[in-house]
């Protein structure tokens, strides 16, 4: 196969602007991280069951983000994979937090009622 000097840097320019992406996507992910850990612990530390119902998480897990240093959430910030998640996996509940038009307010009491049926999610 025969490549001459534009087809050349156009792949090369194009495997940049795809690293560029990755990179720029696992920056995000370390921002939101950063974001959710701070805000969560800061939710903690103000009302523990409150933080506990809106985060999703169990009491144990609430325990560990309240004693973290602002050392060890910036090293667990860092990491590549995102610390939150969507806790609307029953598409029901995610169409009635996006679409529901008569009675907007009903409809987000009626899926908080829902995923506060959930149950806490547990690390493996």
């Amino acid at each position: 196969m025969y490549l001459n000097g534009n087809a050349i840097f156009v792949a090369s320019e194009y495997r940049l602007e795809m690293d560029m992406t990755a990179n720029d996507m696992m920056a995000e992910i370390r921002d939101a991280n950063l974001s959710y850990l701070m805000l969560a612990q800061q939710m903690i530390r103000a009302d523990k069951v409150t933080a506990i119902f809106r985060l999703g998480i169990s009491a144990d897990i609430a325990d560990l983000i309240e004693g973290m240093s602002n050392a060890q959430i910036l090293k667990l910030a860092g990491g590549n994979m995102m610390l939150a998640r969507f806790r609307f996996d029953d598409s029901a509940i995610l169409g009635m937090l996006t679409n529901y038009n008569k009675d907007r307010t009903l409809a987000q009491s009626h899926a908080a009622i829902l995923m506060a049926g959930q149950g806490v999610e547990e690390i493996a």
